[in-house]
């Protein structure tokens, strides 16, 4: 197994990447090269960023991946509010998948710190 797979935040992001593929299925079919395509693109980005941070030499290079992966994180927060508001998730689904980004985020900010991160 790769290092990276290891890793919790790499899990938990590789596990929402797949439920939000599933998610976006639904979605109307005139938002297949808009909505979904951005929530399927900063989905995928977390884990693939976390995963190419760990295969890097230094630990700089590790946490710029890592802020990487938070910023798409924080664009998945803003695409899921507004897929919400349009009506193509519920409330309940939405307070969901909002709880774990925010899991997520705190694993990445945690594997930040543990490598030397300093806010």
């Amino acid at each position: 197994m790769k290092p990276h797979q290891n890793l919790e935040a790499w899990k938990k992001s590789f596990s929402l990447v797949k439920k939000l593929y599933l998610i976006t299925a639904n979605f109307p079919k005139e938002e297949r090269f808009g909505l979904t395509s951005q929530i399927r693109r900063a989905a995928v980005s977390v884990p693939v960023n976390i995963a190419e941070g760990a295969g890097r030499k230094s630990r700089k290079e590790f946490i710029h991946f890592l802020s990487i992966a938070m910023g798409s994180l924080s664009e998945l927060d803003t695409l899921i509010l507004l897929s919400n508001d349009l009506g193509y998730i519920s409330s309940s689904e939405c307070k969901d998948l909002i709880f774990e980004l925010n899991f997520i985020g705190k694993l990445i900010y945690g594997l930040m710190k543990s490598i030397g991160y300093k806010s």
